[in-house]
């Protein structure tokens, strides 16, 4: 029996957050607006509240909590780490990179590499893949996986098609390497379909439509919604559409690499996308409910910090166990949409 050397494989070591003190309820909403059906967002959506960051938050300064809570949890100092990588759609500036402000106030070595990736719902798998690569190729030892946004600064608060499903948050994940046979984090699957761009978009405020006196008048849609350009604009029939044509098959060429079949998956994190989207998703992909982990109910939909909040849900109830496979799925804005599996390693969380 041929049994494969050991080599330095990468690991998920522990996963901590942080959620704004601010709450947005469906009551909240309710008395904001008497016209909007609160009860039937939630029975639809899902989502009870959202967390939304203070006007003096900012995605480096939730980063950083987040961070900070990790290195409680788990015993780590700044000085561990060689390499920061940070997921947002939300940055502190254009210029410059918000992991490098990151670097400097947790006081990591400035021979830590930094670098910023804008991606949204799909963003925490993409972190996981170039993690993995920099340890797997020995660029980096301990890798700060972080994501951080907060979408709720470009919602038109009369705009109940995004505002009600959308929330702030940040996560960071710690990844080290560890001598294997065999993958720890592996089959990955990507997928990009820049056609949708459109659904799911900011239209102002970057360089094919930069911030102008026009960028704050609003309009109102067929549904009553009322937004600007500078606000986000997002088209849930399209998405859901590109969501069951591209999820599920693209879930099963990760279950093909991974030489899996669906039983033998015990947990699935879906992005946090909402109730509707979930419950059409898991149908279609034939995973149960006891495989499913949701998190969204208390959190809304926090794009690239999703699928980490709920593996950091998921430690706290005691959901995981040692070699359990999960798989990783995340896609929406982009449209982009990516998937792996993991073989989680249980770690002491003080």
């Amino acid at each position: 029996m041929h049994i494969k050397p050991e080599t330095v494989k990468a690991f998920i070591y522990g996963v901590a957050s942080y959620l704004p003190k601010e709450r947005l309820t469906n009551e909240q909403l309710a008395a904001d607006h008497p016209e909007w059906n609160v009860d039937n967002i939630y029975e639809k959506i899902g989502i009870r509240s959202r967390c939304i960051a203070s006007k003096d938050e900012t995605c480096s300064s939730m980063a950083i909590n987040a961070a900070r809570n990790l290195f409680v949890a788990y015993d780590i100092t700044p000085a561990q780490i060689d390499f920061i990588i940070l997921c947002t759609q939300s940055p502190d500036h254009f210029l410059p990179t918000t992991a490098c402000i990151v670097q400097h106030e947790l006081g990591i070595p400035i021979s830590a590499g930094a670098l910023d990736f804008n991606l949204g719902c799909s963003g925490y798998v993409y972190g996981l893949s170039l993690a993995k690569a920099l340890i797997e190729s020995n660029q980096a030892k301990r890798v700060l996986l972080l994501t951080s946004e907060l979408y709720s600064r470009y919602i038109n608060t009369n705009d109940k098609s995004v505002r009600t499903i959308f929330g702030d948050a940040a996560t960071a994940t710690l990844l080290e390497g560890k001598y294997s046979p065999k993958e720890i984090i592996h089959s990955f699957k990507f997928g990009t379909d820049g056609s949708g761009a459109g659904n799911l978009i900011v239209p102002d405020g970057g360089s094919t439509n930069p911030i102008g006196h026009d960028s704050h008048i609003e309009q109102e849609d067929s549904s009553g919604n009322r937004r600007a350009p500078s606000n986000i604009y997002m088209n849930g029939a399209e998405i859901l559409s590109f969501t069951l044509k591209n999820v599920p098959k693209s879930i099963e060429e990760v279950l093909q690499t991974a030489n899996l079949r669906k039983d033998q998956i015990d947990r699935v994190i879906f992005h946090q996308a909402n109730k509707f989207i979930l419950d059409k998703l898991r149908m279609k992909t034939g995973f149960t409910e006891e495989q499913s982990l949701i998190s969204y109910e208390n959190y809304g939909n926090t794009v690239s910090s999703t699928i980490p909040l709920g593996i950091e849900q998921a430690i706290k109830t005691s959901k995981l166990k040692n070699n359990d496979k999960l798989l990783l799925f995340g896609f929406g804005v982009g449209y982009s949409w990516a998937g792996c599996i993991v073989e989680w390693m249980h770690c002491n969380v003080r």
